[in-house]
């Protein structure tokens, strides 16, 4: 673990200094473990994919929150497990697995999602500036639907429609540029 803490942290730095190669070997590094550690605390289902995505996006828009000198595996680790929480809020349970438990799970050999990490925030902005905002205010920036209704003047279940819809449109999108469907 300490290796791959060293490299990625070696690789989180200089992409926080604008070298994409590294950011790009970063995200193709790091993808497959938080996929694995999702999959593991979640119990698996179709939204596994989805919470990688809104993992992937969020260390993109908090990259630079990482304080350089801190490792930067438990940053990455306390990404994945806040938002796999936020998928136990959605469907209203499961059973938490202890982020120890999958902390040295071998990544998988795939690495389709890293093009989609690279490419959402340019999909961000694609789709309509409330969507967006709603999207980085909810999944990025881990507001509760509350809040964001309060200060856009809106419900807090309109917030959650919203979001729900910015998240199958991105999906969509991601897929539509891949060629996959689903």
């Amino acid at each position: 673990m300490s290796d791959r803490n060293d490299r990625w942290g070696d690789l989180l730095r200089r992409a926080n200094r604008g070298d994409g190669a590294a950011y790009a070997a970063f995200l193709t590094e790091c993808a497959p473990v938080i996929r694995n550690i999702v999959r593991a605390r979640s119990g698996g289902g179709d939204e596994v994919e989805d919470v990688v995505q809104e993992v992937l996006l969020a260390i993109h828009a908090k990259r630079h929150t990482w304080r350089e000198a801190d490792p930067v595996t438990p940053w990455l680790y306390a990404i994945a497990r806040y938002k796999t929480v936020d998928l136990w809020r959605r469907r209203k349970g499961g059973t938490p697995v202890p982020i120890e438990d999958v902390a040295e799970v071998l990544p998988d050999e795939r690495s389709d999602e890293v093009m989609a990490a690279r490419d959402l925030a340019g999909m961000l902005d694609r789709i309509d500036a409330r969507s967006a905002g709603i999207v980085r205010a909810v999944g990025i920036e881990g507001e509760s639907a509350g809040e964001v209704g309060a200060r856009l003047g809106m419900s807090e279940g309109a917030v959650r429609v919203a979001y729900h819809r910015a998240m199958q449109r991105l999906k969509e999108m991601a897929a539509a540029e891949t060629g996959r469907t689903g």
